[in-house]
């Protein structure tokens, strides 16, 4: 049963794969997206090495020059996908989208090098790779926390990797639709539309890009015009366990100033999350940032918490 699994996964993986990237599935996500690229990496290095680097190298290539990491990389053209690279319109020569996702890469590069039975190719990549992640990281301190907080927000529910999370609906109201053309979508004609976001909920997202399209996709003035600014208490975990581990290994390849900086956004960040604790819950909850208060809501971005070194009386 374990074989037949473990072939099943490889199978996955070898539909989905692109030759320097993977698609996260064939028919309905016809491009690269970031956090699932990291986690095909995760994967293809139990079996292929060279092709795990390759997979976080191509996500990495497209890094923007203020170190935002694209959520989307739109390699080849598919008119069928909405909204493609046209709504976007970030002008990048291979086209993208402008905002971002969970921060996986620093935990999947840790954790590929510390597997890899080919140490020499695992340190040269990693050292390659380690000041782009790095660079990501700052970014999200430095445009999602202009205020220092510790903590980031994100101005779309794309990016949280759950869209249409019950977390986000009072924030999401505020989103206005007005302005919003007709678009024909994907998803419903591919999955049960019943288990999608409303037409109503897409208007919404789409007004989210229109509005940060229009700023020119500048990330020093998206944080305050979103009315849409959530701080997740699973999405923070993400990236304080990928700033420790890219300081762990920064450290160990002998970049000690990514390891001491990273260390210490990672200790900051661990500290302000207490802020987000819910002893009424008995987890994290988010935090609206732009309502200036809690979000009364127990769900799975509470409890994704544990992936960050959080304290044990928390954790327990």
């Amino acid at each position: 049963m374990k074989e037949e699994l473990i072939q099943h996964a490889r199978q996955v993986l070898s539909d989905n794969d692109r030759g320097t990237y993977t698609v996260p599935t064939h028919g309905l996500y016809p491009f690269q997206w970031n956090w699932d690229s990291a986690l095909s990496a995760l994967g293809f290095a139990h079996f292929d090495e060279p092709r795990a680097w390759t997979e976080i190298d191509t996500l990495m290539a497209h890094q923007w020059e203020d170190g935002m990491v694209p959520h989307i990389i739109f390699h080849q053209k598919d008119d069928g996908y909405f909204p493609g690279p046209d709504v976007w319109a970030t002008g990048r020569t291979v086209p993208t989208s402008g905002i971002t996702q969970p921060p996986v890469a620093g935990f999947a590069v840790r954790r590929i090098h510390d597997r890899a039975t080919d140490k020499s190719l695992a340190s040269q990549k990693a050292k390659a790779l380690l000041p782009k992640i790095h660079a990501w990281h700052q970014w999200f301190y430095r445009c999602r926390d202009p205020q220092g907080t510790g903590l980031i927000a994100l101005l779309h529910p794309w990016e949280s990797g759950r869209d249409n999370s019950v977390d986000w609906d009072d924030a999401f109201e505020r989103v206005p639709t007005d302005g919003v053309g007709d678009f024909v979508r994907r998803d419903t004609s591919h999955a049960n539309p019943a288990h999608r976001p409303t037409d109503e909920q897409y208007k919404r997202y789409i007004w989210l890009v229109q509005t940060f399209r229009d700023l020119g996709w500048d990330n020093s003035k998206l944080h305050d015009a979103s009315p849409f600014r959530i701080v997740d208490p699973g999405f923070n975990a993400i990236l304080i366990r990928s700033c420790q581990d890219v300081a762990d290994l920064a450290g160990r390849l002998g970049m000690p100033e990514i390891a001491a900086e990273a260390r210490a956004m990672a200790d900051r960040g661990i500290a302000a999350m207490e802020s987000l604790w819910s002893d009424a819950l008995g987890q994290y909850q988010c935090y609206d940032r732009a309502a200036g208060k809690p979000v009364d809501s127990a769900s799975i971005g509470g409890i994704l918490a544990v992936f960050a070194p959080i304290p044990k009386d928390r954790a327990a």
